[in-house]
């Protein structure tokens, strides 16, 4: 997918420039109102009528009008999620402002009025909040947000947050010194970004926002306005756009509202409007007659895809009515898309992924979507497909039984919403009431949407969807947008090509879509149950335990974290280790192969609609050590949950069809991938760090061919054949009454065969000795570089967590060392594993991207940082941010399923006590300098590393 489908927006953890011209939100637009919303109003409520805002929101002005909004929430308990939303962007830029929106945002995290540099950040670790998920920032064209996550146990804590709130606000010093440091990590930022991609982007951006300002303001802005900016540019962009008649403060989480609005009030209360401010412009993209094309080539682009962006009037969507109307267009939306989806199963497929979307373009347009990705030289073909579909519809419209599926999942959907209510994490409401700042989002709160859903959604008809299509898609205001990989003997179509393809699908014979569906149950027959032969319970941790009769284990935690979750993972030794070599490709996909094809009598297509309303799923996957089935379920649906496990074990589909069209997929992925940088640096590091090993072989061009549906189905059908080795777990809002049944009915059923197996250790080790390689690709100056220690160490669970610790030891000081300091890279990485299985081994990545003439200088930094690591161990600091931040993500972790089920299953797996779970904090406790220091000196060998540089093909 190019550039254009994607969202603009610079992260100041990792800022990427992603381009999207469609944002299509959950709920509806409306304009600000104190009405305060009754779930009663809705069932009756006029369409005129404005919606209205929920009850446990508060909203206020200031009088300097400043917004903001409060919510209680305890999910996660003792955090509270803080964001300063400025209601300016990229687009509000001057010519000699560039790029510097962003800029803006970086400096607020470089000396304030109360924040020395490198302090705000200090102070964020020191309370165990990452750089990142904790504290972040990011630009897109049209506003700016800053974001804090804290505990809230200390009202000291508080204070120093809405200090930091306020000093963005209005408290930022601009140092020149630090302008100028700060200018190599943006134009570091600004080199990430570069590529295929943002070389199309440069092509097609003022086609597709012609004579719109649009087109000349990417947040990142330009290499040479970042170089060469004037101080005062800069000064001068946050004097006339940082005010607080542009900001909103959003605070939700584990507090007392009174608490937090006295703070809202004193901290920006004060903060005045200057003078003959500059009005806020909302910047149009002009309506045009013609057609316009924007086609872009690039040879090292890996995909091709065609899309038509229809550009539409913004609406007003206040009401009831422009609420329900949202409903409508997502029925409409919703069935096209699961008839795009179905062509995709085809043997040969017309494109690789279809969508039909309608929603917001940018702030001033809204935009209806046709989209394909395709092979490379299936431009047209995409393209007639997507409008023979949209004809078809317009012609025939939509089935009744389509639009009964699709009413009955997003009913299913809402209820699930309402049901998780009381659960629903901050972060959630926080981005809610953000876009509610932005664009008068509409947020009534869940209750008043579930009763206005139950009211509207029985009425929809057939004939008000099937118009829509025809209202949306026109000759006016229409864009070809075609992006391809460019190559010797490609064909790429004229624009004369592609308006032919409109008039052949407007012509052509087309046949009405007929809605197939089976009555058939989905499971016919079920062997005879067994039974419940041992228990045993685990009251430190919540766990019981059983084992059925035919030897299957059964693990189950019950948790009252979400009212509607149930996830499970069930794993069995052994793997595609077991393959001949000779078959290695087609047992290592084995799993994504056959679970293409569907379950039983149910082929993909059909066992989709077989599942409408259903939350329920069961996934089989194959890996090198180990079989397995994941997934989850609402508790309505538990059953259908354990009928799909007991189908992946019974009653796998081989589709010949399924897999013809799989394998044109991955035809159609893998045959430009190889023109990439980011391809051959990754293959090169892979056949590197496994020394070539024939069972480390990824799926490719080369490999393709290798594919072998009989021999997949055989090796899945060994994989699980046999139960009886199989643990499963279970986490989640468990019935252990009603679990009792069905794991007797459906898993003790399983077919069980006594061998007894486990994995092979096939031998793949990475080498020993130094290795240095060079990797030359691409046309960009940047590079990308990874340095990997690796080697034999014992484990336990003590090691692993201290080499985890180092690895956020050496990620703090190499951020300080290579990004603070000499504005060398975005950002460092560093990450870190201890393995058990197959073999006893450590690795320690540190990577990071760069301009290539600082290659050597930054590898030469790292080196010298581990050095000095060895010598002096870790800073009393240090040690106090990573274990504070360790502490503060086990108490979040703690109260989810996926942590419970992760840890439950890893200690399952090594076959020792999971109550061990519960020692996490004293590993904790007891890290010192001396322990990380000791294992430091181990772990970085500097006889035995990989280092691996790509640079680009002109890099002498």
């Amino acid at each position: 997918m190019s550039d254009i489908q994607r969202i603009i927006r610079n992260n100041r953890a990792g800022v990427t420039i992603l381009v999207a011209l469609i944002v299509l939100f959950a709920l509806p637009i409306t304009a600000f109102n104190q009405q305060i919303a009754d779930p009663e109003h809705a069932k009756t409520a006029g369409l005129e009528e404005k919606m209205p805002i929920g009850p446990n929101v508060k909203v206020g002005v200031l009088d300097n009008g400043l917004k903001y909004y409060i919510r209680k929430n305890s999910r996660p308990e003792n955090r509270a999620l803080l964001r300063l939303v400025v209601n300016v962007g990229s687009i509000t830029e001057d010519d000699d402002q560039l790029g510097l929106a962003h800029f803006v945002e970086h400096m607020a995290f470089n000396g304030s009025e109360n924040f020395e540099k490198q302090e705000l950040v200090d102070f964020m670790e020191s309370i165990g909040m990452r750089f990142g998920p904790g504290l972040n920032a990011s630009t897109s064209f049209d506003e700016t947000i800053y974001m804090l996550q804290i505990p809230t146990e200390s009202s000291e804590v508080i204070e120093t947050a809405f200090q930091i709130l306020e000093d963005w606000a209005h408290g930022q010093i601009f140092d020149h010194e630090e302008i100028d440091k700060e200018r190599g990590v943006v134009i570091e930022e600004w080199r990430m970004g570069r590529g295929a991609g943002s070389r199309i982007r440069d092509k097609q951006f003022p086609i597709i926002f012609k004579d719109s300002q649009y087109a000349q303001r990417l947040p990142i802005g330009t290499l040479e306005s970042l170089q060469n900016f004037e101080y005062e540019s800069l000064k001068r962009f946050y004097r006339d756009w940082y005010r607080p008649d542009l900001m909103g403060v959003i605070v939700v989480g584990d507090f007392d509202e009174a608490v937090i609005e006295e703070q809202i009030n004193r901290h920006f209360g004060g903060i005045p409007n200057p003078d003959n401010s500059r009005p806020r412009e909302l910047y149009p993209v002009p309506d045009h007659d013609e057609t316009l094309f924007a086609i872009a080539t690039d040879k090292e682009m890996p995909s091709t895809s065609v899309a038509v962006y229809y550009k539409l009037p913004l609406r007003d969507q206040s009401t009831i009515g422009s609420y329900r109307q949202s409903i409508v267009e997502g029925i409409y939306n919703g069935i096209l898309n699961s008839r795009l989806s179905e062509l995709v199963q085809q043997a040969d497929p017309p494109f690789l992924f279809g969508v039909s979307n309608r929603g917001l373009f940018i702030r001033s347009k809204e935009v209806y979507l046709l989209q394909a990705v395709v092979r490379e030289d299936g431009i047209n073909l995409g393209l007639e497909t997507l409008l023979t579909e949209a004809e078809r519809v317009d012609r025939f419209g939509f089935t009744q039984s389509e639009l009964d599926r699709q009413k009955e999942a997003i009913l299913r959907g809402i209820e699930r919403v309402y049901t998780e209510r009381d659960k629903s994490n901050s972060s959630n409401y926080a981005s809610e009431y953000v876009r509610a700042f932005l664009y008068d989002e509409s947020i009534p709160g869940i209750e008043y949407e579930f009763e206005l859903y139950k009211r509207f959604v029985p009425g929809i008809t057939l004939d008000e969807i099937n118009g829509l299509g025809r209202e949306w898609i026109s000759d006016r205001n229409r864009v070809i947008v075609v992006t391809a990989p460019e190559k010797e003997g490609l064909h790429i179509p004229t624009e004369d090509e592609l308006l032919a393809v409109f008039e052949t699908a407007a012509s052509k014979e087309i046949a009405p879509y007929e809605d197939t569906v089976s009555d058939e149950p989905l499971l016919t027959s079920l062997t005879s149950p067994g039974q419940i032969v041992s228990e045993n319970t685990i009251e430190e941790i919540g766990v019981t335990e059983w084992e059925l009769s035919n030897g299957l284990k059964v693990v189950l935690k019950p948790t009252d974290f979400k009212e509607d979750q149930i996830v499970f993972t069930g794993f069995s030794p052994g793997g595609h280790s077991l393959s001949e070599l000779e078959d290695f490709i087609a047992a290592s996909s084995a799993s994504t192969v056959i679970s293409a094809g569907g379950l039983g009598n149910f082929n993909s297509i059909d066992l989709r609609k077989k599942l409408t309303g259903k939350v329920a799923s069961a996934s089989a996957s194959i890996s090198s050590l180990e079989e397995s089935i994941s997934g989850g379920a609402s508790p309505k649906d538990v059953e259908t949950m354990f009928q799909l496990i007991y189908l992946r074990f019974t009653a796998p589909r081989k589709d010949e069809t399924t897999f013809q069209a799989l394998k044109a997929q991955m035809s159609a992925f893998f045959e430009n991938r190889d023109a990439t940088p980011g391809a051959a640096f990754a293959d090169t590091l892979n056949a590197i760090m496994t020394q070539n090993h024939p069972r480390a072989r990824q799926l490719g061009m080369k490999t393709l061919d290798e594919l072998d549906l009989d021999k997949s189905f055989e090796f899945y059908k060994d994989r699980f054949a046999d139960a009886g080795d199989f643990t499963f777990v279970f986490v989640g809002n468990i019935d252990l009454g009603e679990f009792r049944t069905l794991s007797e009915t459906y898993l003790a059923s399983l077919p069980s065969t006594g061998r007894v197996e486990t994995w092979r250790d096939v031998g793949i080790d990475p080498p020993k000795g130094v290795i240095k390689r060079t990797v030359r690709k691409g046309i960009e100056p940047k590079s990308q570089t990874s340095i990997i220690f690796a080697g034999d160490m014992e484990h336990s669970r003590e090691k692993s967590y201290i080499l985890g610790s180092i690895a956020d030891l050496l990620d703090i000081r190499l951020r300080e060392k290579l990004r603070e300091d000499l504005g060398g890279t975005y950002g460092v990485r560093v990450t870190s594993s201890l393995s058990r299985r197959p073999d006893e081994e450590y690795k320690i990545s540190i990577s990071f991207g760069s301009d290539p003439d600082r290659v050597d200088e930054l590898v030469k930094v790292i080196f010298d940082d581990i050095a000095e690591f060895k010598n002096s161990g870790a800073t009393a600091e240090n040690l106090q941010k990573i274990t504070e931040a360790q502490r503060r993500g086990r108490e979040t972790n703690l109260k989810t399923n996926g942590y419970w089920s992760r840890q439950l299953a890893a200690w399952y797996r090594s076959g020792e006590d999971p109550r061990n779970i519960l020692n996490y904090e004293e590993m904790i406790d007891r890290l010192d300098s001396a322990a990380v220091q000791e294992l430091v000196r181990i772990v970085f060998d500097l006889n035995n590393y990989v280092q691996i540089s790509l640079f680009p093909e002109s890099k002498k």
